[in-house]
């Protein structure tokens, strides 16, 4: 996943042709460590598809702020530059490919 901090994510978002997934993540949670790796499960699934990224809320507050992600993991869907949904909390990997098939329709 492409580490985003809020120096470089507005400029990523906006520019990426790709549809992108942002996880918003805090270091001391332990569930962001349990989805991590089912996230880049999915990623490796999408690779040239769909872009994956995270966001460490604690070092990027204002970013967690402007998104709602004040329960960690968030998960933010974009595509244009354009956030399409939010999903929070801990799923299974299933339940977030489910996701993200119904938002990024053609990927």
């Amino acid at each position: 996943m492409l580490h985003l901090t809020a120096n470089d994510f507005s400029a990523e978002i906006k520019r990426n042709r790709l549809p992108v997934v942002v996880m918003f993540y805090a270091a001391w949670c332990g569930k962001c460590a349990m989805m991590k790796p089912l996230v880049e499960d999915i990623e490796t699934a999408y690779k040239k598809r769909i872009l994956f990224c995270e966001v460490e809320v604690d070092e990027s507050p204002g970013l967690a702020e402007q998104y709602n992600a004040s329960i960690v993991p968030t998960f933010a869907f974009f595509q244009n530059g354009r956030l399409l949904g939010e999903l929070q909390g801990v799923m299974e990997d299933t339940t977030l490919e489910r996701h993200l098939q119904k938002i990024f329709r053609n990927c």
